[in-house]
C-alpha cells in the first residue's frame, strides 16, 4: 500500500513508526513531516492545512491510504475533499469533527445524550459570562475556548478574579483568536485524569490501550496548561471495569448519537477523562490521536496498525483481530523549550539523539525540530518526545529519564515527574 500520514509532530512521527512495520507498506510519505520521520517516510513539501495541495499529491501518486494526525484539516474538512474524489482517508468528516472543533457543540451532544460530563454554561458575550461568575458559589472553575487552541485554551480560575482575567484574556483580548469569542464555563471535576482512544470505523469500535497525559508546565502539576508535556501507558487507574464503563456510558453512545445525526465518526477518537467517585466523567473529545499519548501507546502495539486502518477506512473494522500489546509499558518525556508554553527560542543545536536512541527499549520522536546542513536544531515549543519499555511504569519511566540525560540543547526544560504519581505506592 502506498500510504500518506498528514502532520509533522511527534504524534505523526509515531504513526509513522508503527506503519513502517506492516508487511502489507509498499511506500511511505510524510506531509510536511520533520528530521525524524524522513528516517522512515518520504517528505513531502505540503502543510498540512494546505488541502488542495493533499488533494492534489494523494490523486497524483495514487496514495492508497491517507492517516490524519492533527485535528485542523479534519475540521476544515480534508476528509469530506478526499471522499468527494473516491480518496480513501482514515479521519472523520467535518461535520464529525466538530466534536473537538467546538466543546460547546460536544457538551451539548453530551447534555443531550446523557453522556457523563461536568455541568456547564455557554456564553458569546464577555458582559453575560462575569455576570455569571459573580454568582458563581463555587471554585475552582474552567474556562475553555470554545474553537480549536492547540491544546492550550483550557484555564483552571482558582477564585473568582482569576476567573474574570481569563474570560477578559479569551474574549476580550483575544488570547486565542477566533477559538475564544465563545466559551465554556464548566464544573471543575475532582479525581485522576485518564485518556481512552479507539479506533472507530463510524460503527464499530476498537479500544486501544489506555494512557495518562501530563498537560500542566511544571512538575507536581503546577503551571499553565501545555499539549503534553509527556504521557505514560497503561494508566493504573483505569482498571477493566473502568474501561468497560468508559465504553458502554460515553464511547458507544458517542458514536451512536453522531451516526444518527447524519455524521457518522470514522477516525481515532479520544475520549479526556476525569476518574470521579460516581465514575468516568468527559473532560473533552478529540477526533485524532493523542500527542504524546500517542508516543507512549503505539510503541507497545504488536498488531499491523496499517491492516486495521485500512480496514477501519472501509467500514469493516468487525473484521479486523483484537489488538496484541506489548504487555511492558511505556513512558513518554517531552522535552520542550524553555519558556514553552509561553514564548520561547527557536533555533538551539541538539547533541546527544544517537546515543539516547541506541538505549535498549528507547525511541526518539521528533515533534518540532528542523535540520540545517548536518545540524539538527529546534523549532518548536515541543522538540521531542523521549519514550521507553520497561518492565512496569516506574522502570519505563527510569529508563526514559536515563535516555533524555543523554539529549542536550540550550534551555531544554522538561518536567521531571513525569508518570511519578502511576507508580507511588503501587507494585512497579
Amino acid at each position: 500500500m502506498r500510504v500518506l500520514v498528514i502532520g509533522g509532530g511527534g504524534r505523526e512521527h509515531a504513526l509513522c513508526a508503527a506503519i513502517s512495520r506492516s508487511e502489507a507498506l509498499e511506500r511511505l510519505y510524510a506531509a510536511p513531516g520533520n528530521p525524524g520521520m524522513a528516517e522512515l517516510a518520504e517528505i513531502v513539501d505540503l502543510a498540512a492545512d494546505d488541502l488542495d495541495g493533499l488533494l492534489r499529491f494523494a490523486r497524483e501518486e495514487r496514495i492508497d491510504l491517507t492517516v490524519v494526525g492533527p485535528e485542523g484539516p479534519l475540521v476544515r474538512g480534508l476528509a469530506d475533499r478526499f471522499a468527494e474524489q473516491g480518496l480513501r482517508l482514515f479521519g472523520p468528516c467535518a461535520s464529525a469533527a466538530r466534536l473537538e472543533g467546538s466543546k460547546a457543540f460536544a457538551k451539548e451532544l453530551c447534555r443531550r445524550h446523557r453522556i457523563p460530563t461536568g455541568s456547564f454554561q455557554l456564553f458569546d458575550r464577555p458582559e453575560a459570562a462575569r455576570e455569571s461568575l459573580r454568582e458563581h458559589p463555587f471554585f475552582p472553575v474552567v474556562i475553555k475556548a470554545d474553537g480549536l487552541a492547540a491544546g492550550k485554551g483550557v484555564i483552571i480560575a482558582r477564585d473568582r478574579a482569576e476567573a474574570q482575567g481569563a474570560v477578559d484574556s479569551m474574549m476580550v483580548e483575544g488570547r486565542f483568536g477566533e477559538a475564544g469569542t465563545r466559551i465554556v464555563i464548566e464544573e471543575f471535576l475532582a479525581g485522576t485524569e485518564a485518556s481512552v482512544l479507539a479506533i472507530v470505523d463510524g460503527r464499530t469500535i476498537q479500544l486501544l490501550e489506555s494512557a495518562r497525559d501530563h498537560k500542566p508546565a511544571l512538575d507536581y502539576d503546577r503551571g499553565p496548561n501545555t499539549g503534553g508535556m509527556g504521557a505514560v501507558s497503561p494508566a493504573r487507574s483505569v482498571t477493566p471495569k473502568i474501561l468497560s464503563q468508559v465504553e458502554s456510558q460515553i464511547l458507544v453512545p458517542v458514536v451512536h448519537a453522531l451516526a444518527r445525526d447524519a455524521r457518522p465518526f470514522k477516525g481515532f477518537l479520544y475520549a479526556g477523562l476525569m476518574l470521579t467517585k460516581s465514575g468516568p466523567k468527559v473532560l473533552e473529545f478529540n477526533v485524532r490521536l493523542g500527542d504524546p499519548e500517542a508516543q507512549a501507546i503505539l510503541p507497545r502495539l504488536r498488531s499491523d496498525l496499517l491492516a486495521t486502518l485500512s480496514l477501519a477506512a472501509d467500514g469493516r473494522l468487525a473484521e479486523s483481530e483484537p489488538l496484541e500489546w506489548d504487555p511492558r509499558a511505556a513512558c513518554c518525556v517531552v522535552l520542550a523549550s524553555g519558556g514553552y508554553p509561553g514564548a520561547y527560542e527557536s533555533g538551539r543545536r541538539i547533541d546527544g539523539l544517537a546515543a539516547a536512541g541506541a538505549k535498549p527499549g528507547v525511541s526518539v520522536f521528533h515533534a518540532g525540530t528542523t535540520r540545517v546542513g548536518r545540524d539538527l536544531l529546534t523549532a518548536g515549543g515541543r522538540v521531542l518526545g523521549v519514550t521507553a519499555l520497561g518492565d512496569g511504569v516506574r522502570d519505563a519511566c527510569e529508563k526514559a529519564y536515563a535516555a533524555v540525560a543523554s539529549i542536550r540543547f540550550q534551555d531544554a526544560y522538561y518536567r521531571t515527574d513525569i508518570g511519578r504519581s502511576e507508580y507511588e505506592g503501587a507494585a512497579g
